[in-house]
């Protein structure tokens, strides 16, 4: 493990393990806030990806273990003395799919880390973001999948996605050089793929938009910019 790698695996670490003392502690009298923020929260990991020197320590390592981790904190967690606690705090099997979703991400699309960072964004800030103006605000709600959503929650995302696309796509320019060019054509497709991600999130059910919402945009992304 290079020395890279180390302090990556090490970052990330320490960051989830803040996260999850400050919702668990801080906010355990607020439990769907505190599921969301930790959900929102974690994404700003895709800050952390240039660290990383090897695919198999980004994915395997650091992103794959929280599989594992999230699963053991979730209402079907086989240990009854946590259930309840997790239960009472809002987490649900949504963090073991955002979990998922990181982890196949950073194995296909290490040499492209813009490409994780937009579906990392797509389901944290995207998707939470969505989820906490709907619930305050959404007035008027439609139910597509079994699962009810709010209008002013699909604007939410569509606003939040394209908004993260944009800062992750200034980051990773300057960090790594990755040479995106802002022309009105390029960010007409940001727009469409910030579209697409709303539309999904409105039409999958039960926490299974963090495994779709980031791959449709990641796969967008990577088909009309990469390849």
């Amino acid at each position: 493990m290079l020395q890279g790698d180390i302090i990556g695996v090490l970052v990330v670490y320490g960051y989830v393990a803040l996260l999850l003392g400050v919702t668990e502690k801080v906010l355990v009298k607020h439990p769907e806030t505190s599921r969301k923020l930790l959900h929102i929260m974690v994404g700003n990991i895709a800050f952390l990806l240039p660290i990383f020197v090897t695919r198999e320590i980004m994915a395997l390592v650091a992103a794959g273990p929280f599989i594992v981790l999230t699963f053991l904190i979730s209402p079907y967690t086989p240990f009854k003395s946590i259930r309840g606690k997790t239960s009472s705090a809002g987490h649900s099997m949504g963090l073991v799919y955002y979990a998922i979703t990181w982890t196949v991400l950073a194995y296909l699309f290490f040499d492209h880390m813009i490409v994780i960072a937009i579906g990392i964004f797509a389901m944290s800030y995207g998707d939470g973001l969505a989820s906490l103006v709907g619930v305050k605000y959404g007035k008027h709600k439609y139910n597509i999948a079994g699962d009810e959503k709010s209008f002013i929650g699909t604007i939410a995302m569509f606003v939040s996605t394209f908004g993260t696309m944009l800062v992750a796509i200034l980051y990773y320019n300057l960090v790594q050089g990755t040479g995106f060019g802002f022309t009105p054509v390029s960010i007409g497709f940001l727009a469409l793929f910030a579209a697409a991600g709303a539309i999904v999130e409105g039409f999958t059910p039960k926490g299974l938009d963090n495994l779709t919402v980031p791959f449709v945009i990641a796969a967008m992304y990577w088909m009309v910019f990469i390849i």
